[in-house]
């Protein structure tokens, strides 16, 4: 066997190894990028200049405090909200940033994806697969409004489609008999199938 020949198969074996090394490594990498950036975000929302270091609020300047402290905070209010009196006041607040203008308009959106994805209101809890291009082509979708007659449009329903390697979508409003519920996998697997792309197997497990 000649050199340039054992150079090449060599070349191709170090590649194959990068690209394996790769696979194992990147998602670690991003996950773990992923975990830093939203702590650092979190733990950087105090601005660390504007706490004196002659007082007790010393402390928040260093690294971590600002982060457990946000948590324990989000915590304590998830508490204060089962409580009979002080979920009264949180309705009323959340009340009045629904009537006031432009405000409204953001933070109902947000409330909405929030409730959509962890409120007790999931949305994203009934997989389907659903025809939109064609007889034979069928999407990964999710039912947000089983009833649409308020746009004038009966026996159709609102269908969420996620878009694959995003945390982006669109909706459909499609005929019922045009959708397929999905009832031998759950919901996460269902959203993990259509954002990798399809390339994550599915168990079949029932919810």
């Amino acid at each position: 066997m000649s050199p340039k020949i054992r150079l090449k198969r060599l070349a191709a074996r170090i590649l194959q190894y990068f690209f394996q090394g790769l696979i194992i490594l990147a998602p670690v990498g991003i996950t773990a990028l992923t975990l830093y950036w939203a702590f650092m975000t979190i733990d950087n929302i105090i601005p660390k200049e504007l706490i004196p270091i002659d007082t007790p609020l010393k402390y928040l300047r260093y690294k971590g405090v600002g982060f457990v402290l946000v948590i324990v905070l989000v915590v304590v209010v998830g508490y204060l909200s089962s409580s009979f009196i002080l979920s009264r006041l949180f309705s009323l607040f959340d009340h009045l940033l629904e009537r006031t203008p432009f405000i409204k308009y953001i933070y109902t959106s947000v409330k909405d994806v929030f409730d959509a994805f962890v409120g007790e209101k999931k949305k994203f809890d009934h997989p389907v697969l659903v025809q939109i291009y064609g007889v034979d082509v069928w999407e990964m979708g999710f039912i947000t409004q089983p009833n649409v007659d308020s746009l004038g449009l009966e026996d159709h329903m609102a269908v969420y489609v996620p878009h694959a390697y995003a945390i982006t979508g669109k909706v459909f409003i499609v005929p019922n008999e045009r959708v397929k519920p999905l009832t031998n996998i759950s919901a996460g697997e269902a959203m993990k199938f259509a954002v990798s792309g399809g390339v994550t197997s599915l168990d079949g497990h029932h919810k």
